[in-house]
């Protein structure tokens, strides 16, 4: 059944919830990219490690996840998946207090799994509704 009340039909918020984990799967990618390349060959690291990229990805994440989790977590009235994907995106936002290093791969690699996570719960939980 679906909620008339609803800007966004269910389809949508678990569109949003593939795309969440997606991006999540592509900021990992591009954490382990950047510490191969950089590292061993030295390409890259003007455009790799720069700080916009990080914000840029950051800003997006908490989006998708405010609009995708947060309207899910209002549907099922479940908490754990906002609260897992906060954890996360706290975590995705420490990693840009922290000089670029081990301390910051580990914190972002960190920060995407739990957002990951919490799109994961999400839909779980919208499917068992």
């Amino acid at each position: 059944m679906q909620d008339t009340n609803s800007p966004i039909r269910p389809d949508g918020r678990r569109r949003l919830d593939q795309l969440g984990i997606g991006l999540a799967g592509l900021c990992a990618l591009h954490c382990i990219a950047t510490v191969l390349l950089v590292s061993v060959l030295g390409l890259g690291g003007h455009f790799l490690l720069a700080p916009e990229i990080h914000r840029f990805g950051l800003a997006i994440a908490l989006v998708v996840a405010a609009v995708a989790i947060g309207w899910g977590a209002l549907k099922h009235r479940r908490t754990a998946p906002f609260v897992v994907a906060m954890m996360g995106l706290t975590f995705m936002g420490g990693a840009l207090a922290v000089p670029h290093g081990n301390e910051e791969f580990i914190l972002t690699l960190i920060g995407v799994s739990l957002v990951s996570l919490g799109h994961l719960l999400n839909l779980r939980a919208s499917l068992s509704r």
